[in-house]
């Protein structure tokens, strides 16, 4: 039984992961495509693509803002948690 038991869990932390993995592009695509592209390319905003920044800063400036910047990245973005902007980050660092 205790197997079984490990083995739901592990089951559920991995099920959990891949959610994680696909709600950054869901997250993005609602909340950041809008000025950054869908695909990062940029409009409105500067392009992600291929970025310099690294996952922890990108994920910094959502969660903090950046000073001297305009809106919405002059202050922490509302409604984003720390696995949400770690989430995004890692999205974008994958588009290439």
């Amino acid at each position: 039984m205790k197997r079984f038991i490990s083995s739901l869990a592990v089951l559920a932390l991995m099920l959990g992961m891949a959610f994680a993995a696909e709600d950054g592009a869901a997250i993005f695509k609602a909340k950041c495509a809008m000025c950054h592209g869908a695909a990062g390319e940029g409009k409105s905003g500067p392009a992600l693509k291929g970025t310099s920044l690294t996952a922890a800063q990108i994920a910094d400036v959502l969660t903090n803002g950046a000073p001297g910047k305009k809106a919405p990245h002059g202050k922490a973005l509302a409604g984003f948690t720390a696995d949400q902007a770690t989430a995004v980050a890692a999205y974008v660092k994958s588009l290439k």
